[in-house]
């Protein structure tokens, strides 16, 4: 399989209230090949995920349908606007991360003001980017990461960093011994 087609099967669903930003961001995800579905609004986006809005704001009773529509709609990753009518961006990606079926989905906000404690607290609450607006293919190219990484924990960057990490403590131990056995044998002729 290649990266093409392993990234064709990665399903973006994007949140934006706007008409532009929304064809930007469908553009921007296309062009990256990613399968995308696109809503205007955080409460179209939990009809989507399988979490209802209306009557209960507990995410606890209607998780308990959300597992079949979330396999059916089979979402890898939300990327949301922080501002929007209604539910925010954020209140988005609280509902996502208290859910107990859809919270290991990773969650992108943008935004296009630049708030310091806004974005900490978003980092903080569970989103893995903030990005701001305008979105650029680069920030399209770095959500790929966090959708193989949720895909394939274990495959690639644990056992990278260990090798890398034990051979140069072992090596810089050596060297000390190594140079103190080295004068020795010239000392002898």
């Amino acid at each position: 399989m290649t990266v093409v087609d392993a990234e064709a099967r990665f399903h973006v669903l994007a949140v934006d209230d706007s008409v532009i930003d929304r064809k930007l961001i469908e553009m921007l995800l296309r062009t990256s090949s990613y399968q995308v579905t696109m809503v205007d609004s955080g409460s179209k986006a939990l009809e989507v995920l399988g979490l209802r809005e209306e009557g209960d704001d507990d995410s606890s009773s209607p998780s308990s349908s959300a597992p079949d529509h979330h396999q059916e709609v089979g979402v890898n990753l939300i990327i949301t606007d922080y501002c929007m009518p209604g539910m925010t961006g954020y209140d988005l990606l609280r509902r996502v991360k208290g859910s107990s079926s859809l919270k290991d989905i990773p969650v992108v906000i943008m935004s296009s003001e630049n708030v310091p404690a806004r974005i900490s607290r978003c980092l903080e609450d569970g989103a893995e980017e903030f990005f701001l607006k305008p979105v650029k293919l680069a920030d399209m190219k770095k959500l790929k990461s966090h959708l193989v990484r949720r895909k394939q924990p274990q495959l690639q960057p644990q056992p990278q960093e260990k090798p890398q990490a034990k051979p140069q403590q072992q090596q810089q131990k050596p060297q000390p011994e190594q140079q103190q056995q080295k004068p020795q044998p010239e000392q002898q002729p």
